[in-house]
């Protein structure tokens, strides 16, 4: 790919940035937001930036840039299906407010066309924006104002997790099986009944950890952190997963008899009986 030309001044500010960083907001255009991120060697993913503020956009790219992505950026929708359609990336960071094609609409197009992690980029206190976000099959986002070392952070974490790269925890199995699902963890693969059931790179650690924690109860938090790693967050993130995986493992996702709701604690997946399964 070649060099965007949003790299010039972001690269020379990040050269002089000082100690510490400061939240970055879509209206800020002077300043640079923080230190440069260390490279951790070179990294061969390609990332996507679909974002229509040059300002947001030049420091995300340079930021992903100096982490050793590949990156490239896409001002609106249309020229974001194009990118990926040429050459398709491993990572797409993507803005919800697009001009022409508004980021839902592009995530599901990606989606419809091969499987790729996407982080959404939402306003601050948008909570409807990031659960339709997730519904359409983000797997995860960041709102705006934001600090770019964190999403920098979100970008390695969600890649990770999408190739399997994430430590085992010790004894871990290899294959997971509960009634008509199998979990092939290492290699990434899952059936239903035999069929090969399509999960976002979320949903899948998510139905992995409860798989290796049959009928234990954890609430939300506990998932929050266990699979995506936060502290703290949007519980909606996790219950917007739940229903998302009951419409794709439960008989009748109205009435589930696998991934269970535990009334005032949170969910538990129960493993079926002989006769059920």
């Amino acid at each position: 790919m070649s060099d965007s030309p949003l790299e010039g001044s972001a690269a020379r500010r990040l050269d002089a940035a000082a100690a510490g960083y400061v939240v970055l907001t879509p209206a800020q255009g002077t300043g640079f937001p923080g230190p440069a991120v260390p490279k951790l060697g070179p990294v061969s993913s390609r990332v996507l930036v679909v974002e229509d503020d040059l300002t947001v956009a030049e420091v995300v790219v340079t930021y992903l840039k100096h982490a050793g992505y590949e990156v490239e950026h896409a001002p609106d929708g249309d020229a974001a299906l194009a990118a990926a359609a040429r050459d398709w990336p491993d990572l797409v960071v993507l803005d919800l407010m697009l001009p022409g094609i508004d980021g839902l609409e592009v995530c599901r197009r990606l989606r419809a066309g091969g499987e790729v992690p996407v982080i959404m980029l939402t306003a601050l206190g948008s909570e409807n924006d990031r659960v339709v976000g997730l519904e359409v099959g983000a797997d995860d986002y960041v709102t705006k104002p934001f600090s770019p070392r964190e999403l920098v952070l979100r970008v390695r974490s969600v890649l990770r997790r999408a190739g399997g790269g994430d430590v085992p925890a010790p004894n871990a199995p290899d294959v997971l099986e509960a009634g008509p699902i199998r979990m092939d963890v290492t290699g990434h693969r899952v059936t239903h009944h035999g069929e090969p059931l399509q999960l976002t790179s979320r949903e899948f650690d998510l139905l992995a950890f409860l798989l290796a924690h049959p009928s234990e109860a954890f609430t939300r938090e506990a998932l929050m952190r266990a699979v995506w790693g936060w502290e703290f967050g949007d519980q909606s993130t996790v219950t917007v997963h739940v229903r998302r995986l009951r419409e794709k493992i439960e008989a009748d996702p109205a009435d589930p008899r696998l991934l269970v709701t535990v009334w005032g604690v949170g969910y538990r997946f129960d493993p079926p009986t002989s006769a059920a399964a």
